[in-house]
């Protein structure tokens, strides 16, 4: 019965191994894929930041004189 019990115990040993070596390889590319991923988001968040502050700085465009105005003309409308 001892040597019946000691080959099940030994399997699942050398296994168990085998198996946490390819999930530490797994996780480790994951992460790296992930960091990358964070790093191109930040970048691209940065920039479009930058871009909404330009933007914010800058004088109204002709669309939004546009808008403004023909809100202005609903106002004049409304008073008469």
């Amino acid at each position: 019965m001892s040597q019946e019990a000691v080959p099940e115990q030994s399997v699942p040993q050398q296994s168990a191994p085998q198996s946490a070596a390819q999930r530490e390889g797994a996780p480790k590319g994951l992460l790296q894929q992930m960091e990358e991923l964070m790093a191109a988001l930040s970048a691209d968040l940065t920039q479009l930041d930058a871009d909404l502050q330009s933007t914010a700085d800058r004088a109204p465009s002709p669309g939004e004189a546009r808008q403004t105005s023909g809100h202005e003309e609903r106002e004049q409308r409304e008073r008469r």
